[in-house]
């Protein structure tokens, strides 16, 4: 057996494989999310998306009637006046009345159409007197939450792919029906309340798309654009990065979770504390040790996708371990790329970062593998170069 049919061989098993594993894959309907063999719309749990879905069934009719309507006079006259029936072809020139009939009809019927979708889409856009403002910010790959207005004002997170889905991607073995949808950090608003979402980006473009809202916006960088809805039930829904934004685009997924209103100010209240919890003095001089604590976690949630837990990068991506950058005496050049980006944004800056967490992480990579400095960057150093 030649070399190449040893390639193939081994592809077409490891097909065999794949498919056999997903065959025993058994899965089911995800509340707020995909369905099982889903073949129309998500339920609607906003007035715009009965809107839409109301428009798109009416659409869908006048379509079909349309469509059988052209098409039974086609084929009507196809059948019922050929040659071999003895029909001869009519000699005729032009009809002014038919000229007239076939430009007006067409006419209104894509007028009505024309206003019907137009009506929904001002309702889409029209993001006054919201009850709150959330500032949506793409990443490569996951979102940043910004509570701006309203209840929650001040609160601000991450939420990236949740770690095991990652390992069930890495391994090929998918688990669950919400595979590739769960994030450790979901958005939470409240029942019955106008939600205005503005979006932006950071490096690519990206777009915050959730069905069961009928809301797809894009997040351009340099732009803020924005949409809203309000839901008017409780519970979990589902979306995704609508925009191909790079290599980590499938692990990019959306989570709102919808709660009542006394649950969501008991949420609000938890989330203050956690926050006031994880405030840092940045003048705190912290231990290597402490720092290097730290600085692991904060690399495992934001840094291991791209440059993996081994420090050794793939493809394109640039290790970290043995880095001349990493190891350089000169600890503000890690730290301005951490502050300010590079490559054109394929090394995305982490602004977002606190201090005390850009100051953990620059110590672990400056201390971990095979990188033995022993240089340790304190807070006090990053909130300085942030000047």
């Amino acid at each position: 057996m030649t070399t190449l049919q040893k390639r193939i061989a081994s592809g077409a098993m490891a097909i065999a494989a794949t498919l056999a594993g997903g065959a025993a894959w058994a899965v089911n309907d995800l509340p707020g999310g995909p369905a099982v063999n889903q073949l129309d719309l998500h339920p609607p749990v906003t007035q715009i998306a009965s809107d839409v879905h109301s428009l798109h069934y009416w659409l869908m009719v006048v379509c079909v009637i349309i469509f059988v309507l052209v098409f039974g006079v086609m084929f009507y006259s196809i059948l019922k006046h050929r040659k071999s029936l003895g029909h001869k072809p009519a000699n005729f020139h032009e009809s002014v009345t038919v000229e007239i009939l076939w430009t007006i009809v067409p006419f209104l019927i894509v007028t009505a159409m024309g206003f019907a979708a137009t009506k929904t889409v001002v309702q889409q856009k029209d993001t006054s007197n919201a009850d709150m403002t959330i500032k949506a910010t793409g990443y490569q790959w996951k979102w940043g939450y910004d509570y701006l207005k309203g209840e929650g004002e001040g609160i601000s997170f991450l939420s990236a792919l949740d770690p095991t889905q990652r390992e069930q991607s890495d391994a090929g073995k998918p688990q669950g029906d919400n595979y590739l949808l769960k994030v450790d950090n979901p958005l939470v608003v409240p029942v019955d309340k106008k939600i205005r979402i503005i979006t932006t980006a950071n490096d690519v473009i990206h777009a915050w798309m959730v069905p069961a809202f009928a809301v797809k916006q894009d997040a351009i960088p340099g732009f803020v654009r924005d949409t809203w809805f309000k839901a008017q039930k409780t519970g979990d829904f589902y979306g995704q990065c609508a925009e191909l934004c790079g290599k980590e685009h499938a692990y990019m997924p959306i989570h709102v979770r919808v709660l009542s209103a006394e649950d969501y100010s008991k949420w609000v209240d938890a989330e203050k504390k956690k926050m006031a919890a994880k405030a840092d003095d940045p003048n705190k001089v912290w231990t290597q040790e402490a720092l290097m604590a730290r600085g692991e976690k904060v690399y495992a949630a934001n840094c291991a996708v791209c440059h993996k837990a081994d420090g050794k990068g793939a493809g394109p991506i640039k290790g970290l371990d043995a880095s001349a950058n990493v190891l350089d005496a000169d600890k503000t050049k890690q730290l301005a790329v951490l502050l300010n980006g590079q490559n054109n944004g394929a090394m995305p800056a982490w602004k977002q970062l606190s201090d005390t967490e850009i100051a953990a992480v620059i110590t672990y990579t400056k201390n971990s593998w095979s990188n033995k400095t022993g240089q340790v960057m304190q807070p006090s150093e990053v909130a300085a170069a942030r000047k």
